[in-house]
């Protein structure tokens, strides 16, 4: 977690820091939404360049109201991991992060002082100029041998009427491989606005052509919509009988999933306002948290449904349910990636965007050092060890359910309609599920796990699948098992 700023190569606490925030949309429903988050941040990690690089989600753990306890240094720079700006970038994350801004972010980024930590807010990284490369490197993975004299381009966005900048990007892009002379033609089409993506055919000449989906992941555009609109039948097609001849269509991966886009986040990064300066210093609350958990660490702790128990130096993380089991009946993890990937889904294979929820997949043991222990843990139980540590010190504010309603808009504002008979019934059907307490209903936590009461987690706000399940539950949407929200 901590650089080496030496220079011998050791593992030495640098009095400054710095921590960078991957933020991502994150599903309810579907576990392979975040994978594309994770994915970078690891590459980054890997670099070296931050003290750490955190995960944050608006739609799983830790959440974009927990996501800023979480971070170990007092310098913060948070990339909103976004193909364009819009709802999300503009409106969402920056109230749930508590930003004090709302619509467009300007070039510099946005700072604010929050909780004692200076914030960075960045311009999500689809928008970057930056970008344009990783559109070319992705033409010529399908096609490296374009020609400008006979090869077109098309920019492929998803468009939409609600936010005009969701699509300027994909122009302003267009237009910067046009200048370029690369390409015979260049074309910027959309899913679901004009100029939509089937009248291809009509708009571009050239007998070969690329198209690069303007898109941050693979997923049902991808994979579905785009070939169907456009009729593909694979990465290359040939049309024989199109209004302009022959033509042959080279169909690239989104730019959204190219490893190149780690540079692009770096970049953001760097000319964040105020970025570049000696970094801040650790965060004496996030420390104080955790060096109460190893201090039980290192005597033998129950945290929810985990067992921490010390082993010669190192740590062994396993379901409670499977204390005694010998380690040979299990399988042995030995990195915070591999604890984090086994504990997304529950032993029948659905997704936990809560992880809090007594539902911990069983047969597992992680053998970790002190390091990694505390990385495997905030995996495991995002943001736990923090709140848990400022309830405890009496520093943990609960918000009360009418303040979450009122915060939310689009489609989530119908919330504000719930009685208080609907909140309860939502929160009887989820929360009695999940081990915290639900300090924003107005229960109480007397003892905590790290007093020794393994299920002592406290909540101090609705999480973002109780405010879905409400919402449903107003639109009487909701089922009597629950968990109808598509999303």
């Amino acid at each position: 977690m901590f650089r080496d700023n030496s220079g011998r190569g050791g593992a030495v606490q640098s009095v400054r820091m710095r921590s960078l925030v991957l933020i991502g949309h994150g599903s309810h429903l579907n576990g392979e939404s975040a994978v594309a988050v994770y994915r970078y941040a690891e590459l980054i990690r890997q670099r070296g360049l931050f003290d750490e690089v955190i995960e944050g989600y608006w739609k799983e753990e830790p959440s974009l109201r927990q996501v800023l306890k979480t971070t170990a240094s007092t310098d913060v720079t948070v990339i909103p991991m976004f193909i364009s700006e819009g709802y999300f970038t503009e409106t969402v994350i920056p109230r749930e992060m508590g930003l004090g801004h709302q619509g467009p972010v300007p070039p510099e980024g946005v700072a604010r002082v929050i909780g004692g930590r200076t914030v960075r807010y960045t311009l999500p990284y689809g928008v970057h100029p930056s970008m344009t490369d990783v559109i070319l490197a992705r033409a010529r993975e399908v096609l490296p041998d374009a020609n400008p004299e006979d090869t077109a381009l098309i920019v492929l966005g998803h468009g939409t009427t609600r936010n005009e900048n969701s699509n300027r990007i994909v122009y302003q892009n267009a237009d910067r491989i046009r200048e370029s002379g690369q390409f015979a033609e260049v074309q910027a089409l959309f899913l679901d606005e004009d100029p939509k993506v089937g009248t291809w055919p009509e708009t571009v000449r050239s007998p070969r052509v690329v198209v690069v989906p303007f898109f941050a992941s693979e997923g049902w555009h991808t994979l579905e919509t785009i070939p169907e609109d456009m009729g593909l039948t694979g990465t290359v097609t040939d049309f024989t009988e199109n209004p302009h001849g022959h033509q042959q269509v080279f169909y690239a991966r989104p730019v959204g999933t190219h490893a190149a886009v780690a540079d692009v986040i770096l970049h953001l990064a760097e000319e964040a306002s105020g970025a570049g300066g000696p970094g801040g210093d650790t965060e004496r609350g996030h420390e104080a948290a955790w060096q109460a958990f190893l201090k039980g660490a290192r005597a033998g702790l129950r945290v929810g449904e985990v067992l921490v128990t010390p082993e010669l130096g190192v740590f062994e993380l396993r379901n409670a349910l499977d204390e005694g089991r010998p380690g040979a009946d299990l399988t042995t993890l030995v990195t915070p990636e591999g604890v984090r990937d086994q504990v997304r889904f529950t032993d029948g294979g659905e997704h936990r965007p809560v992880h809090t929820l007594r539902n911990l997949p069983r047969g597992w043991r992680a053998v970790l050092s002190e390091a990694d222990l505390r990385r495997a843990m905030h995996y495991v139980y995002p943001a736990v060890i923090e709140e848990t540590y400022a309830h405890d010190c009496h520093a943990l504010r609960p918000t009360p359910w009418a303040t979450t309603a009122r915060r939310q808009t689009g489609i989530y504002a119908k919330v504000q309609k719930a009685t208080p008979a609907q909140v309860e019934h939502v929160a009887q059907d989820v929360c009695t599920g999940c081990l915290r307490t639900r300090l924003w209903a107005g229960h109480k936590l007397t003892q905590s796990f790290l007093n020794g009461v393994p299920g002592g987690i406290p909540c101090a706000e609705a999480c973002t699948f109780v405010v879905a399940e409400v919402r449903e539950e107003v639109s009487g949407k909701r089922g009597g098992g629950g968990h109808s929200h598509s999303h």
